[in-house]
Formats: structure tokens, C-alpha cells, sequence
């Protein structure tokens, strides 16, 4: 991993992967019967969160609880000293000197990568802008492999909705092109697949079919929903325009595969159907909270504290 820090989901090995999928699965064993693994009792978690969020702040700060470790933090540019005008770089410099790793999420793609280059200390991209979300990524890739083994023949994986602005999507393409799948994008033309993904796919020789077509799920092991995301819209009248584009209820889902799992990095708006939640299909509740065990053994691994337990 670069500089010990996790900037993107395209930095990762499979043998890396599967090792941190691997240690995820031995923490979610061991705290089925215990409230924590004391592990990180000498570490202190900065969580920098410029941009709104609740499953990823909550989850890193979870993960670094039940490692018994403990979390400064700072919500919001208008509650830090950015809001008075303070350079980000500032603010890293004086987090560098107060924690020993750190979460970061800015409106801003590359935030992270900056951050990265100019203080000492890990540093872990949680969203940045329509760029990536690398821990999103790998908590799905859990979910993902927990329900499909990922292993010897293709999983058919659909991505519906917001291709061009889903950083989600982004990333889990990277982490997938690592094993044995199919891809299908299903969106409106003017919010597809960005060409650099495209062309990411094209030279791994991952199948991809790309349509606007909804019943092209039908073909899918894995339904990945995605909400249409107006805050990344540069013209609000383009988002009234695509917001409602698909909608997955239980009818929909009834057509598809019966091996189907339907997931969410959540929130979602209107574009799953509340009479979904309780199909067996429905697993975007399980996904958020397959966060916790992903993001403690990424923890583990970037600080090279070896998992006991």
C-alpha cells in the first residue's frame, strides 16, 4: 500500500485483499462473542469529516472503539478552524502531531492524496468528492464474497444508477477487477461510466455490458443500487431530470435471479422500494454493518498491529 496510507481502491493486491477479507472475517467470529478486541489501546484515531456522513464516521469510529483505541474528531468545515480560513494543510500538520493515523472525507477529489503527501502519519481516504471511497469498496467486496464466492466462476455484478458521480462504484470496480466477474452499468447515457473505468476494465479483460435498460438485472448475482447524487450535479435542473430514473421495488426483484442480493452504500432516496427491506435478497443492512469488521482490520493492517483473538 502506498506510503502505508489508503488514497485508492486501485492500489490494492488481490493477496492483499483477501488477507484484509480474511482478518474482517475473524473479527466478525470473535466479536460475536466479545464486545472488543483491545488491540489499539496505545492509538489515537483523527476522523476529519469535511463532508456530510453517518455509516462511515460512525463505523471508523466504532472499529477504533472496539479496538479499545480511542478518536478525536472534527465534523463539518464550519466547526473547525477552516472556517476561518485556515489552509487544510494546516490543519493536517497540527492533526499529525495529535494522532497516529487518520480518516479524512472532503468534498474535494484528491483531498486525501494531499494529505497524504504532506504529513507522516497514515492517512485514509473516506470520500472524496465523485473521486473514490476505497473502505466503501472494501466492506462491499466483504458483503459481496460473503454471498458469492468470488472464487472460480464469474459473479455477474450490476451497477444501477449514478455510474458517472458513484465514487462508491468507482471504487468497487477496482477491488472486483481482481476476481473472477462480469460487470453490467445500468444508467442514463449522460450519467454512464466514466471513460477512464471503461478503459480501466477494458485492459483487465473484465466483461462489461453497458445499457440503459433495467431488465438487464434480470442477468445479475448482485444488484449494487446506487442513489442519483444531486450535491455532485453542477446544474440542478440536470438532477430533476434523472433522480427518478429507476426504482427497485418487489416486483422487480421478483424477475431477477433467486441467488439475487441487493445492496446500497446507502442512503438511499427513492430508488429502492421500502417492500424490499424484508426479501431475503435485501442485504444493504448487512452491507453497512460489515463496515465495522472491514474498517477494524484495515486499521490493524495500516498500524501493523497483528490480529490476536
Amino acid at each position: 500500500m502506498r506510503s502505508r496510507s489508503v488514497l485508492s481502491a486501485g492500489q490494492f493486491s488481490k493477496e492483499q485483499l483477501e488477507k484484509l477479507l480474511e482478518t474482517s472475517a475473524r473479527i466478525e467470529a470473535h466479536l460475536q462473542n466479545h464486545r472488543q478486541l483491545p488491540l489499539l489501546e496505545e492509538y489515537v484515531l483523527a476522523t476529519l469529516f469535511f463532508e456530510p456522513s453517518t455509516r462511515t464516521r460512525l463505523s471508523f469510529e466504532s472499529a477504533m472503539h472496539r479496538l479499545a483505541g480511542r478518536i478525536i474528531s472534527t465534523v463539518g468545515v464550519q466547526f473547525s478552524s477552516l472556517a476561518k480560513g485556515e489552509s487544510l494543510y494546516d490543519t493536517l500538520k497540527m492533526i499529525e502531531a495529535y494522532a497516529d493515523i487518520c480518516a479524512i472525507r472532503h468534498p474535494v477529489e484528491g483531498a486525501s492524496a494531499i494529505a497524504a503527501r504532506n504529513i507522516s502519519i497514515p492517512v485514509i481516504n473516506a470520500g472524496d468528492g465523485a473521486g473514490e471511497h476505497p473502505t466503501q469498496a472494501l466492506l462491499d467486496l466483504y458483503t459481496i464474497r460473503k454471498h458469492h464466492s468470488l472464487a472460480e466462476k464469474p459473479v455477474t455484478v450490476a451497477f444501477v444508477g449514478d455510474i458517472r458521480y458513484g465514487r462508491t462504484i468507482h471504487s468497487l470496480l477496482q477491488m472486483l477487477a481482481n476476481f473472477p466477474v462480469e460487470m453490467i452499468f445500468i444508467s442514463p447515457v449522460e450519467i454512464g461510466l466514466p471513460d477512464k473505468y471503461r478503459d480501466f476494465l477494458k485492459n483487465k479483460k473484465i466483461k462489461i455490458v453497458e445499457t440503459e435498460d433495467i431488465a438487464a438485472l434480470r442477468e445479475a448475482q448482485v444488484a449494487y443500487v446506487t442513489r442519483i447524487q444531486e450535491e455532485r450535479f453542477p446544474d440542478p435542473r440536470e438532477f430533476e431530470k434523472f433522480k427518478d430514473s429507476y426504482i427497485i421495488d418487489r416486483e422487480m426483484v421478483g424477475k431477477c435471479r433467486p441467488d439475487l442480493i441487493v445492496m446500497h452504500p446507502l442512503p438511499r432516496l427513492s430508488e429502492i422500494s421500502l417492500d424490499v427491506d424484508d426479501l431475503p435478497n435485501a442485504v444493504y443492512f448487512e452491507q453497512a454493518e460489515n463496515g465495522l469488521y472491514t474498517r477494524m482490520s484495515l486499521l490493524l493492517d495500516l498500524l501493523d498491529v497483528p490480529f490476536v483473538g
